[in-house]
């Protein structure tokens, strides 16, 4: 048996390559992450950015009236007229903010270069208000307030005045922090997510290395737990599986042992003349009929291992299951009769007839009669019955032995499982039996249970399909 240092290479180098394959998980998710960040950002950049432009022009817009109209009162309480607005600070501060100022007297403005409609409304004693004029082949923002007498001032400062790269400039800091940000949660994230796939493939890479101690940790989210919890599980039914393997083993080396014993013990004592003329004839029986015991033995093994090939042979025929069971009475009759064993057979007066491979199922029947030969002791019955439903063709063998609790139910047809229990209890066989018949219901297409048959000792019932009218 391997042990478990042995394992410990071939753990290592499976964990650390199927790290690595998971790794891309990883990179994945990091990536995904990163590329969410970068959409996000960028869709708030685009949101943003229009938004904080517009407030941005809102603001100076209002700034650019608070401005004119602040100009337009303290031009009109000094009385101040054209020739002398260029010494005023006030002049000299606007134009450091890039605001030019027009003085509108008699329809003209000083400077030149406004609108005539702008200065028609300013002389009419209307306000203006545009976010857009040209102005000396610029487009500018103006506001525009009148000061009586036909006279007013009116303030432009550029309408391209940068404001969506003011704002973009402002905006780039926390833009830039928030995709710093995503990438960083994508990268915390897809280890997160990652980590319990990496240790779902160490997991399954040690189990496949033959340890079976693995366990993981159970734990949130509703996916991950899900997958925890199936390696457990397998790592579970490996467990028992390898335990009844070993059992099953266990069982059939005993079985193989006893009549070997039995023949060698008789071979010696042949060769060594210890057997006379007179014996003769008794010891050859008993060799034959162990070697009789290892051959059935064998088939059955033979006929396990081949069930489980796709290329096992069913040659389906159109089979009268009356015949087929008075042909299993005859074959058992003379051995019931030895046993002291009563064979009964029970079936309607009409015939019953399925496709099916009547070899396959002779055997079936055979197997669950040696089964109950087995068990039954002298003066109780076997009983061989067929029945039909609306939607099966029914096949029973029923005896008067000491039968199955409704545990032994649950395990009938596992392999080895009845011999383990009773082993030194009662009459048993090498647990091979019961699981070759259920194994072949299956391979015809029906299936077989076990149950309390009214005689006292086992039923066991075989559902045949497709009744042949």
């Amino acid at each position: 048996m391997t042990s478990r240092s042995d394992l410990t290479v071939p753990i290592r180098a499976l964990a650390s390559s199927r790290a690595v394959r998971s790794s891309s998980v990883t990179v994945r998710a990091v990536v995904t992450g990163c590329v969410v960040a970068l959409i996000s950002v960028f869709v708030t950049a685009l949101i943003a950015v229009p938004l904080s432009a517009q407030a941005a022009e809102r603001a100076a817009r209002d700034s650019l009236a608070t401005q004119a109209n602040a100009i337009a009162l303290l031009l009109r309480a000094n009385n101040v007229r054209k020739g002398v607005l260029d010494e005023r600070p006030v002049v000299a501060q606007l134009r450091k903010q890039d605001i030019d100022l027009y003085f509108i007297t008699e329809g003209k403005s000083e400077p030149a270069g406004l609108p005539p409609n702008v200065i028609q409304q300013i002389s009419r004693g209307q306000g203006v208000s545009e976010r857009f004029v040209w102005i000396n082949g610029n487009l500018a923002m103006i506001e525009g307030r009148p000061m009586g007498e036909g006279n007013g001032v009116v303030l432009a400062r550029p309408a391209a005045t940068g404001l969506a790269r003011q704002v973009l400039r402002s905006l780039w800091v926390p833009l830039l922090a928030g995709l710093a940000s995503g990438v960083l949660a994508g990268i915390l994230l897809g280890r997160r997510l990652a980590r319990p796939i990496r240790n779902a493939a160490i997991a399954a890479a040690r189990l496949s290395a033959g340890d079976r101690g693995v366990r993981l940790s159970v734990e949130p989210p509703a996916e991950v737990e899900r997958l925890a919890v199936s390696i457990n599980e397998l790592a579970e039914a490996l467990t028992t599986s390898e335990g009844r393997q070993r059992e099953f083993l266990l069982s059939i080396s005993h079985e193989l042992r006893t009549p070997l014993t039995t023949i060698r013990g008789y071979a010696e004592a042949l060769t060594d003349g210890m057997v006379d003329q007179e014996s003769a004839a008794g010891v050859g029986r008993t060799i034959l009929s162990e070697a009789e015991r290892l051959d059935r033995l064998v088939a059955d093994l033979l006929s396990l291992a081949r069930l489980e090939a796709a290329d096992f042979a069913i040659e389906p025929a159109d089979v009268d299951l009356s015949d087929l069971i008075r042909a299993a009475e005859l074959a058992f009759a003379p051995r019931c009769a030895r046993h002291g064993v009563r064979l009964r057979v029970e079936q309607p007066h009409h015939p019953i007839v399925v496709r099916t491979d009547p070899v396959r199922l002779r055997q079936i029947v055979d197997g669950l009669v040696e089964n109950a030969l087995r068990v039954v002791p002298p003066g109780q019955p076997i009983v061989l019955s067929v029945s039909a439903s609306p939607h099966h063709a029914v096949v029973e063998v029923r005896d008067g032995g000491p039968g199955l609790t409704d545990d032994d139910l649950a395990v009938t047809f596992e392999r080895g499982a009845l011999y383990q229990r009773y082993q030194g209890i009662r009459k048993v066989g090498s647990g091979l039996g019961l699981a070759l018949v259920a194994a072949l219901a299956r391979r015809l297409g029906g299936t077989i249970e076990a149950g309390h048959a009214p005689e006292g000792g086992a039923r066991f019932t075989v559902y045949l399909p497709h009744t042949v009218d």
